[in-house]
């Protein structure tokens, strides 16, 4: 590769790189707290950083997705460094593999594979992690995801294979199935006791129909909820709010109340 024949864009990408490995490499040999980093250390960091950008495409905060992208990346880069410190592998080794993955898994555009449309690129994906050795197309779903993720990564895996519904009424319809068994299982009218332990498969039966109708129509139920969530943060604070000008306490108040702030909120 000719430096010199490279866009000013390129250019500058490369030497920008270039410039976050000197400083990695200064700070991993004068920094004490860089220093005694290693890869073990920094796993729960570099967790809090994801979830960090998560919330920041969330927000739709460009500003912040960028600080975030590059918080993430440093740690991509500090993994590297550490490995590279016992001749493991390099931040050239990792990037060289990357691309070798990709144009292996993209026959369509680096070989001569014709497809269709997005469905059967995701079916040659899969198809060619299992001749790389994967046993099963749902080995590629991280056990530590969080449940509601992991549903979504199952039945997107799933899809992937080919197994999946034909019309999005019959996945409604499961749903449908899935909330009657619940109802009648653990009717809310009566005060019987309710075996805990069914209750929780029936319910989680549930809420996998619904990540199913929701990938089938395109929601990303991750993105959904947390959304919920900040609303309901957002109004619950608001009351907090309205409360305390009042000169009151939450548990003071009745349930009328604090209705008439949280309608409120809702109108904010």
């Amino acid at each position: 590769m000719n430096f010199d024949t490279l866009s000013a864009t390129r250019q500058n990408q490369l030497i920008a790189f270039d410039r976050i490995l000197t400083i990695m490499d200064e700070l991993r040999e004068q920094c004490p707290w860089d220093k005694k980093q290693t890869i073990e250390s920094l796993r729960h960091l570099t967790i809090e950083e994801t979830y960090e950008l998560s919330d920041a495409i969330i927000e739709g905060d460009m500003k912040e997705i960028k600080k975030e992208i590059g918080d993430v990346m440093l740690h991509l880069v500090f993994y590297s460094k550490i490995a590279s410190e016992t001749n493991t592998f390099d931040i050239a080794d990792v990037l060289n593999g990357l691309c070798e993955k990709l144009i292996h898994r993209h026959p369509h555009i680096y070989g001569d594979v014709k497809v269709e449309n997005e469905e059967q690129v995701k079916q040659n994906w899969e198809a060619l992690k299992l001749k790389e050795g994967n046993k099963s197309v749902l080995e590629g779903v991280p056990k530590s995801l969080p449940s509601l993720v992991k549903a979504m990564r199952i039945q997107e895996k799933a899809r992937g294979a080919g197994f999946d519904w034909e019309e999005k009424h019959q996945v409604w319809e499961k749903v449908e199935e899935e909330m009657d068994e619940f109802k009648n299982e653990f009717n809310v009218i009566d005060n019987q006791a309710i075996n805990i332990d069914k209750a929780e498969a029936e319910f989680g039966d549930l809420l996998f129909s619904l990540v199913n109708y929701a990938r089938f129509i395109n929601i990303n139920v991750e993105t959904a909820l947390e959304r919920t969530n900040k609303k309901f943060i957002k109004r619950f604070q608001h009351l907090e709010l309205r409360a305390k000008q009042q000169g009151k306490a939450l548990q003071d108040m009745t349930l009328a109340e604090m209705d008439v702030y949280w309608e409120e909120a809702k109108r904010l």
